[in-house]
């Protein structure tokens, strides 16, 4: 029995190579992994004494040659096979052990393998004959197999191995490819633009992460996260301090509360502590200040009843006295934040034992967003906000907004944005007071806000994530007391609703961006 063995991966090799030896293979190597086994004094013949050709252009020509890929490559169950092999003084190879050039740890052209990807294609394309290994992790188990069997792999290990060969030179050549295609683009400077290239296709792959989740959305259904290839995410790196597994849910609405919780932040300069707290997606609390114990303080207040069992991401550091509120407030699910200091940290594992405490670094942001849709996928660029207060709102009303309307609309705006359609949302004194979510009408959204609110919105702004079909919409509105209202516009009734806004002695500030969220 011959074993071909040719690896760049050279983990638990000398343990595997004697193995093989025990159980009766003659290994034929060449190239490194023939020095590093003459180095570990292991027994095998050179690739060039088979071929009787020696290697050439620098290594690029070692394997390729009849006496090597026939051995691989002959069915034993067909006659013409054997006699080709006997008449040609071929000897079969039964196993092949082949792992290939890391090309993504220095793309080039001289880490584009070859003869590797050849001789594992071959292998595993006469899998009912020959095993082939590419993973050094499955080495342990195919040598308590071929002790068993006195030297030979079930059909059933083969066949497992030729799947995971497959996989294995499919990723590789997925690699190239994606660099190939970099340097193209590289070559045109005119085609690297910082949005998303809709090409023809899209090629996507996805990565099963560690992380176990407990269920899906519901607990009857499985469910698990999977990454982008080759891409980050801010859950890469964070950390479960304490409490359950995540579920599903609690990664989705986390995800949501992150990355609100960063926008909040970036209002204003003079209020850059930020707390959001989401429940079913929606924020049903925001809130900025110049510090976190009061930015939590009034995010909490905003819907007390909500707040249970949400998910609160904090913009910046937990220190002790903002843990000591966070435990005087209503408890929530997950509790997500920059950082926690020790005693605070500690405190709130000891009083809170099944609350999820994560720590994570800044969110990455996509660059694209898929939606899946039956066997087909809608694809879409991120909503990326336009600059808050930045030269495109503008003020159609007689009345205009003061400093503080300017600024709650703002925070209303970005709130509003991330909240599902058709959606309405108050702010005033820097906190979300009230949140209309997911109507069918906008005016819905509308009253239910104003109901939330009972009476704390007064003086404070009003945004809607969509253009006032009717003017029923800013009636609405003024009933809770508003005295800004930021919207796109774009209707055909604007006149209507910029004088229904003037008839209500309201500011009205248009920005010409529409923010759905389905």
């Amino acid at each position: 029995m011959k074993a071909l063995i040719s690896v760049y991966d050279k983990s638990n090799l000398v343990d595997f190579a004697k193995g093989l030896l025990d159980t009766g293979f003659e290994i034929v190597s060449s190239g490194g992994t023939s020095r590093y086994l003459s180095d570990e004094r292991i027994d095998h013949v050179t690739v060039e004494s088979v071929t009787q050709f020696p290697e050439m252009l620098d290594g690029r020509v070692k394997t390729l040659h009849p006496m090597i890929h026939a051995g691989i490559l002959a069915d034993l169950d067909k006659p013409t096979h054997v006699t080709d092999l006997k008449s040609n003084s071929i000897e079969p190879i039964s196993l092949v052990v082949c792992n290939l050039y890391p090309f993504l740890s220095n793309p080039s052209i001289d880490l584009i393998d070859v003869g590797g990807p050849t001789m594992v294609r071959a292998a595993a394309k006469n899998h009912k004959h020959v095993g082939i290994v590419v993973d050094p992790a499955d080495y342990g188990d195919i040598l308590a197999e071929l002790n068993a069997n006195s030297g030979i792999l079930s059909d059933q290990t083969r066949l497992k191995l030729a799947a995971k060969a497959f996989n294995h030179t499919a990723e590789y050549d997925r690699e190239i490819s994606r660099w190939f295609k970099s340097k193209v683009a590289d070559s045109n400077k005119e085609d690297l633009i910082s949005r998303f290239d809709f090409k023809d296709e899209i090629e996507l792959k996805l990565i099963k992460s560690d992380l176990t989740l407990r269920y899906g959305e519901n607990p009857h259904q499985f469910g698990a996260f999977y990454k982008t290839e080759g891409k980050k995410s801010w859950i890469d790196d964070s950390v479960l301090h304490s409490g359950k597994k995540l579920s599903y849910l609690n990664i989705f609405d986390a995800d949501a509360a992150w990355k609100l919780v960063h926008e909040l932040s970036n209002i204003t300069e003079k209020k850059p502590a930020g707390v959001a707290i989401i429940k079913h997606a929606n924020a049903c609390g925001a809130a900025i200040s110049d510090n976190l114990q009061d930015a939590y303080i009034k995010a909490m207040e905003a819907d007390p009843v909500s707040a249970f069992g949400g998910i609160v991401g904090i913009s910046g550091h937990v220190d002790l006295n903002l843990a000591q509120i966070i435990l005087d407030k209503p408890q929530a699910d997950v509790l997500i934040a920059k950082g926690f200091d020790d005693d605070a940290l500690e405190l709130i594992k000891s009083k809170r034992k099944v609350l999820r405490v994560i720590t994570a670094p800044k969110p990455v942001g996509a660059q694209v967003e898929f939606r899946v849709i039956d066997n087909g996928f809608l694809v879409q660029e991120p909503d990326i906000l336009d600059s808050l207060n930045g030269g495109t709102w503008t003020v159609v009303t007689e009345a205009n907004p003061d400093e503080s309307g300017w600024l709650d609309a703002a925070l209303a705006y970005v709130v509003c944005a991330r909240t599902t359609s058709n959606a309405i949302v108050y702010a005033k004194d820097c906190q979300i007071v009230a949140v209309g979510a997911g109507q069918q009408s906008r005016v819905m959204s509308a009253e239910i806000a104003t109901i939330k609110a009972d009476g704390r919105a007064i003086g404070g702004s009003a945004a809607s994530d969509a253009f006032f079909p009717f003017r029923d919409g800013v009636d609405a509105i003024a009933k809770a007391g508003i005295t800004t209202i930021i919207q796109p516009g774009g209707s055909i009734r604007d006149a209507e609703i910029i004088e229904a806004a003037n008839e209500n002695k309201l500011a009205m500030i248009l920005t010409g961006q529409r923010h759905f969220k389905h």
